[in-house]
């Protein structure tokens, strides 16, 4: 048993569910978890909205979005379109799109649901125990909150998201270079800047300051979009070059020098042997990892820093009682806001159904008697499996849901990929002069189903959701060709890939 104090201590507060994270994910969590009577409160140090609402999803595609209009615009003859983008206006929609870091709208919400906000930094320090401190104890300010201790009556919802890292490149943190945060929040726009990473941060970063004037290099160690197909990343290293930013693949950063008038120094290993490259600004998108460092994860046996493994059901495994559970980013499953939020509905509804006012047979349902519930059902995560989607706005734009093709094989399923050019079709033809881009689905070749599609192009994005559609349904081929898309219209593609297929 604990000897930890704080663990005899009498709770300042308790309710039936405490959510450690103000983010969407753990807002969606606390929203379905106390629609069967349950009281909720929710944890938050930061903006009550969190990294998707002031620093990720939104004003990363309000700052991408005039580009983009400015783009379709030129590629339709008649149009004339202003060459340059003025940043001003740009920024000032940017800072609207986040409410101007000002969460009073969100915090309406909650108490307009019913959900207790207590602001400061939660950890666990016992079962169902968590501690509520000062986002920064040390600070000289006489209005912090003072440390709390809540209990939770039957379960703990982690939400904490992920925090970025920084390469240990010597000299690099010296530099003062920015997260996403900082790029995303700009107020003044570098004139030049080295972009480290290939992945969506990086890609959308890259054409974001470029849209917005400053000078672009975009650094990777391999290819771009890694984890995507192929094809994909090459279309966006294309694009990205077509525009203007200097892209350099198959470069390692060694080493990192500030400059005596501001700015940093990269030096690099690159396929043609060391190289260099100076910025303004040095932005940093090297990947994230679970918030789990400074979560008290450690007293119920689990490691910090590494991610909260949980089952379908999003309950944490290796703490004994079925009372902790974690969804979004910090579980290490899926790094999308949307995907979180859809975890976050699956644990809120789980939750709701075991602890809440329920009848037997719907908390037997949701696993309450030790029976796993049912894939599909509103009670797993099963999508977290082969039916993950992402967008990267990008120009071109990569749309994917499901298993890659390499994926796929490497699970061990016989599969085709079928592909075909969009710019082929009538409706792409109408939509842009030029219209480039690519689709292909991934095609289970025992059961005729589709396993994973990819879109790549100008509002490729739009497309997704009917490949979305067609694998968590499993809808088989022969069936799909009944679905008789609109003509002149993109989605016309999907009778081209099906005839590709052989129907």
């Amino acid at each position: 048993m604990s000897t930890d104090p704080r663990t005899q201590a009498t709770p300042d507060e308790t309710f039936d569910v405490i959510v450690i994270g103000g983010g969407p994910v753990g807002e969606n969590a606390a929203d379905r978890a106390s629609r069967t009577g349950l009281s909720v409160a929710v944890v938050e140090a930061e903006l009550v909205g969190g990294e998707c609402s002031y620093w990720a999803c939104m004003p990363s595609k309000a700052l991408l979005r005039p580009g983009a209009a400015l783009a379709a615009a030129r590629a339709v003859p008649g149009i004339e379109a202003s060459p340059v983008l003025d940043p001003a206006p740009i920024l000032a929609r940017r800072d609207e799109m986040v409410s101007h870091w000002d969460d009073s709208g969100q915090v309406q919400w909650l108490d307009g649901a019913g959900i207790s906000l207590v602001r400061g930094l939660g950890r666990l320090v016992g079962s169902r125990l968590v501690e509520v401190s000062p986002e920064d104890p040390d600070a000289d300010v006489d209005d912090l909150p003072e440390t709390r201790l809540l209990a939770a009556r039957h379960a703990v919802i982690v939400a904490t998201g992920s925090v970025p890292v920084l390469p240990d490149t010597p000299g690099l943190a010296e530099t003062d270079p920015w997260s996403s945060r900082e790029a995303t929040s700009v107020q003044d726009v570098p004139t030049s800047i080295v972009i480290l990473g290939g992945g969506v941060v990086g890609v959308e970063m890259a054409t974001a300051f470029h849209d917005l004037g400053s000078e672009v290099t975009l650094l990777s160690r391999g290819h771009l979009l890694g984890r995507s197909e192929p094809f994909a990343g090459e279309a966006v290293a294309a694009g990205l070059k077509g525009i203007g930013v200097d892209v350099r693949l198959g470069v390692s950063v060694t080493g990192a020098t500030s400059l005596p008038d501001g700015g940093a120094r990269l030096t690099y290993d690159g396929p043609q042997g060391k190289g260099s490259v100076a910025a303004a600004q040095v932005l940093v998108a090297t990947g994230r990892v679970p918030r789990t460092m400074d979560l008290g994860v450690d007293v119920v046996g689990l490691e910090p820093g590494k991610a909260l493994a949980v089952d379908d059901q999003m309950e944490v495994q290796g703490v004994d009682g079925g009372w902790l559970f974690a969804c979004g980013d910090v579980t290490g499953r899926a790094a999308t806001t949307h995907q979180g939020k859809y975890e976050g509905r699956v644990v809120g509804d789980v939750v709701a159904a075991r602890f809440g006012r329920t009848t037997p047979e719907e908390a037997a349902a949701a696993g309450a008697g030790g029976e796993p519930p049912e894939p599909w059902s509103r009670y797993a995560a099963t999508a977290d499996h082969g039916a993950r989607t992402q967008v990267v706005f990008s120009r071109p734009e990569v749309a994917s849901v499901g298993l890659t093709e390499a994926e796929a094989r490497k699970a061990g399923i016989a599969v085709k990929a079928v592909s075909y050019r969009l710019g082929s079709v009538s409706g792409a033809v109408l939509v842009a002069e030029g219209y480039e881009g690519t689709a292909q689905i991934v095609v289970d070749t025992d059961r005729q189903v589709i396993v994973g599609a990819t879109f790549v192009g100008p509002d490729a994005a739009e497309m997704l959701h009917a490949a979305t559609i067609a694998i968590v349904g499993q809808v088989p081929l022969a069936r799909l060709w009944h679905a008789v898309p609109a003509y002149p219209t993109i989605s016309e593609v999907w009778l081209r890939l099906l005839e590709t297929c052989g129907l």
